[in-house]
């Protein structure tokens, strides 16, 4: 059934050399900045553990996949620096993931949001059910998906991502993500794509450590200027959070909630 019990916080269970990384947060498996430091923690963690051999991303079924950030701990940042600090949660996570030298198989069993499609685009294969739709809601909000989008165009191309990022308010489809490269497959309910992810990670594990290695060095190149360039995208997040109209968005989503 996998995790349908999963505490709040991150959890990592290693069996067989595979390393489930399972995540979970109360309000719709958002990413509070803890959350995000404890999850790239465990993705190094796991990358520097020789019985691991593959990792198995996935997150409470009971809510969404992943909301994103809190948005909680956006309205309380104040300064620029703290902004850049915020987001620079993501772009560390995301380059954890790019230099992972174990494939990570993402279980994608529900609705992304903002960086939660960034870390479904930072997962090397993808499986995701007819219920995982995906949305960049970031302009909406006055600031935009600068820190992901270099994983989701690497993944999806600039053309999706502009569609994806120009319309903040639209849902896109599990199966348009599977046609523009987000999703590897998609599947009919959560028992099949749960399923489906254990039966790949452990295939992956059977395989030659050291090949397996070189390949995801393969499947990333061209990427080591993401050291450099995420957070710079961070420090724009960052400033353009602190902007009135984008602090009076914030406070008027915050009412509605």
């Amino acid at each position: 059934m996998g995790n349908q019990h999963i505490n709040e916080g991150v959890h990592v269970h290693n069996v067989a050399a595979v390393a489930t990384i399972s995540f979970a947060h109360p309000k719709h498996n958002c990413f509070p900045q803890a959350q995000l430091k404890a999850l790239t923690a465990a993705i190094d963690t796991c990358a520097q553990d020789d019985t691991v051999r593959v990792i198995l991303l996935q997150s409470d079924p009971t809510k969404a996949f992943c909301a994103g950030a809190s948005f909680d701990e956006l309205l309380a940042v104040q300064t620029p620096q703290q902004g850049k600090s915020f987001f620079m949660g993501f772009a560390n996570l995301i380059n954890a993931m790019r230099l992972c030298s174990k494939p990570i198989v993402g279980r994608i069993h529900g609705k992304a949001i903002g960086g939660g499609v960034g870390i479904v685009a930072a997962c090397d294969y993808a499986i995701a059910t007819t219920t995982a739709a995906v949305r960049l809601s970031e302009l909406a909000i006055g600031i935009g998906p600068f820190v992901i989008a270099p994983a989701v165009a690497r993944k999806m191309g600039s053309a999706a991502l502009a569609s994806l990022a120009l319309q903040p308010k639209e849902w896109k489809t599990a199966a348009w993500a599977l046609s523009q490269g987000l999703y590897a497959e998609v599947h009919p309910d959560f028992e099949t794509a749960n399923s489906a992810a254990m039966a790949l990670a452990k295939q992956l594990a059977t395989y030659a450590a050291d090949a397996v290695a070189e390949l995801n060095k393969t499947l990333w190149v061209d990427t080591d200027h993401w050291a450099e360039l995420l957070p710079n995208n961070a420090e724009i997040s960052g400033r353009l959070l602190l902007l009135p109209e984008t602090q009076a968005t914030l406070k008027q989503l915050k009412s509605n909630t």
